[in-house]
């Protein structure tokens, strides 16, 4: 964790903002549509805002080169401070392209606190390598390098678990972000028109369930002339697998406030994390056993 601006507490109610922005090319545009839409959701009460997968950019490996940054000293992480710090909300800043070494990139999610402060910075663990024929290939191996760690961001209103789009295909890490504390798991994504009517709704629902935590999925808006269609459906999730709101295709904030009662009763009513076997499974995330 880079900065703190407060000691963690418990889980407290909150009210969480997912922007699915619409995407161009144009990247000045891009920072300035979601810096009015993170100050509107401020209006509407939000605490944590949520920007998609690749906010500043067109999504695909062809594009990363041309809008990849330094994080934190770039032009988009400097407008993500800058909108948190307005707007005094918790921002997860979607994700941008980031410069790494030997010509690849990062794809790169900041946590900024309601005073402009870098909390903390994911980078896309699992990277997006499929082949499905006659639909979908994609290799962000190509141009991309997998982050190195579980990210955990402890606040006043609880802990933020974060990752990235294709992180939420593997439950070993939601697994950990969880026995790490993590109260809420947030995933920028981009899921696209192939993948996304098949698995997108149905993973979010999975992780909540699985973890009896509160899930939240942030994508772009849907552009049906873009050269990656992303599916849109930004939503939150609740500890019960309940959709609590979807935001659809196009354009768009969605609301949604996050009860900690709803979290604490499922977990009296079902307590299956203190029914965990882990003599049975205990090499399982290794890294947060407790």
């Amino acid at each position: 964790m880079t900065a703190a601006s407060a000691t963690p507490t418990a889980l407290r109610a909150f009210r969480i903002a997912l922007i699915q922005l619409a995407v161009s090319s144009n990247k000045t545009a891009n920072l300035t549509r979601a810096r009015t839409s993170i100050l509107a959701a401020a209006q509407q009460g939000a605490n944590v805002v949520v920007l998609p997968e690749c906010f500043n950019s067109p999504y695909g490996t062809q594009h990363f080169a041309a809008y990849a940054e330094d994080v934190p000293s770039g032009e988009s992480c400097q407008a993500l401070a800058a909108a948190a710090k307005d707007a005094g909300v918790y921002l997860v800043g979607g994700s941008i392209p980031e410069r790494a070494n030997e010509g690849k990139f990062f794809n790169t999610c900041t946590v900024w606190s309601p005073e402009g402060t870098l909390l903390d910075i994911h980078r896309k663990a699992h990277l997006f390598d499929i082949d499905v024929p006659g639909k979908i290939t994609f290799k962000e191996s190509l141009v991309l390098s997998p982050g190195p760690k579980i990210t955990t961001v402890p606040t006043p209103l609880g802990v933020l678990g974060i990752a990235i789009c294709y992180d939420i295909r593997f439950p070993e890490l939601s697994l950990a972000m969880s026995r790490a504390g993590a109260d809420i798991l947030i995933f920028p994504g981009a899921f696209n028109m192939t993948t996304g009517p098949l698995h997108w709704e149905i993973l979010a629902r999975a992780r909540a369930v699985d973890n009896q935590c509160y899930v939240a999925l942030c994508s772009p808006a849907r552009d049906e002339g873009a050269g990656y269609v992303a599916y849109g459906h930004s939503m939150v999730v609740d500890p019960r697998g309940t959709v609590v709101v979807d935001a659809g295709a196009g354009e768009g904030t969605v609301v949604a406030d996050v009860d900690p009662e709803v979290v604490s009763a499922f977990r009296e009513q079902i307590p299956v994390r203190s029914q965990k076997r882990w003599d049975l499974y205990n090499d399982v995330v290794k890294a947060v056993r407790e």
